[in-house]
């Protein structure tokens, strides 16, 4: 049997909470694209938003506190995608 280490879990946890903020951060910004791409600027913005929110002295904890800051981090990217294109 597997035992899924803490590493891992933390892993796992992340995605699941990029993912899930991806598809926030698409309906909250209007964005017309699919939600497969969402969903990856929402794992991408989880990484974004940790960085932004360090630079402005900010950190997060918990579910609630990691989930704001990946939505912002995700409409971040939405909109840097937007200017990009």
């Amino acid at each position: 049997m597997f035992i899924i280490g803490p590493t891992l879990m933390g892993l796992l946890f992340s995605l699941l909470i990029g993912a899930l903020a991806g598809w926030c951060a698409g309906r909250l910004m209007g964005s017309e694209t699919s939600a497969l791409r969402n969903i990856g600027l929402g794992i991408l913005g989880s990484f974004v938003g940790s960085i932004l929110f360090s630079l402005i002295g900010l950190r997060a904890s918990g579910f609630i506190g990691d989930f704001v800051v990946s939505v912002a981090g995700g409409c971040v990217c939405i909109w840097l995608g937007r200017k990009l294109s």
